[in-house]
């Protein structure tokens, strides 16, 4: 059975990156604890895109801002319902943002979705 992968898009102001990478790094924790295959943040190093949409354009960044692609993988998209569901109910995640507009990114800025993987294991 193919993969399911939630996938994530947001700029997050360069200055506060080491702030959102302790974020993350938090919520790698309890997403894997909680049966998630695998969960990855990543910052944006190269972002020339000739001839193609760079992710700055896509992503809308503004000055003093960078990229983060982010994915988390599950067994199957019943399996992230599952996984999701043991995660925003655990306390720590409610901690770890009881406002997000104190986040050290705009979370209406952040795009989302669920990818049912058609290519790889």
């Amino acid at each position: 059975m193919p993969n399911y992968v939630d996938g994530f898009v947001l700029p997050v102001p360069k200055d506060k990156i080491a702030e959102y990478q302790a974020i993350a790094e938090k919520a790698q924790a309890i997403w894997k604890e909680h049966g998630a295959l695998d969960y990855r943040e990543t910052v944006l190093e190269d972002p020339d895109a000739k001839d193609m949409v760079s992710f700055p354009a896509l992503a809308g960044v503004q000055e003093g801002e960078t990229v983060v692609l982010a994915f988390i993988v599950y067994e199957s998209r019943e399996h992230r319902d599952a996984v999701n569901a043991k995660v925003m109910a655990d306390p720590r995640i409610q901690e770890m943002c009881p406002d997000p507009t104190q986040m050290p990114f705009d979370c209406k800025r952040m795009a989302y979705g669920g990818f049912k993987t058609i290519v790889g294991d």
